[in-house]
């Protein structure tokens, strides 16, 4: 019994366990304050702009069958703002730092050190200019 208890313990004490279950915590309130930025903010100014805000009422009748599509409709117009929110105001900014971030790769080095004296000489030298010693082409 021991030994299960201590499998158990490590697994739950090893990295990335706790790197998920920290990820999934963050990613439902990130989730949470998107959802408020695009119910509270964003589908107002479009309800201003276009008029109506939900479509929910929205359904058409067809042989005594009522189709809602209105909430359809609208799950699919939150979706959209949601996916625009996040690219625009998260992965557009986080690729400019990450482009920023990024270093040029460092260029082919155009010289070497002489295996007699140590000084910097060309590459393509064969001889050293500070000790005058042959040295073999790179």
């Amino acid at each position: 019994m021991r030994n299960t208890a201590d499998d158990f313990k490590q697994f739950l004490l090893r990295g990335n366990v706790i790197d998920l279950a920290i990820a999934v915590v963050i990613g439902a309130a990130f989730g949470t304050v998107v959802t408020a930025l695009v119910e509270d903010l964003v589908t107002p100014l479009i309800a201003a702009i276009g008029g109506q805000p939900d479509f929910g009422a929205l359904t058409f009748t067809i042989n005594g069958s009522t189709f809602a599509y209105g909430h359809f409709l609208n799950a699919v117009i939150s979706f959209i703002l949601i996916a625009a929110v996040i690219f625009f105001f998260v992965v557009k900014p986080v690729n400019v730092l990450i482009e920023r971030s990024r270093r040029e790769p460092t260029p082919d080095p155009t010289t070497r050190k002489c295996p007699e004296c140590l000084s910097e000489i060309p590459i393509a030298a064969r001889r050293c200019a500070f000790c005058t010693a042959e040295v073999a082409t790179a």
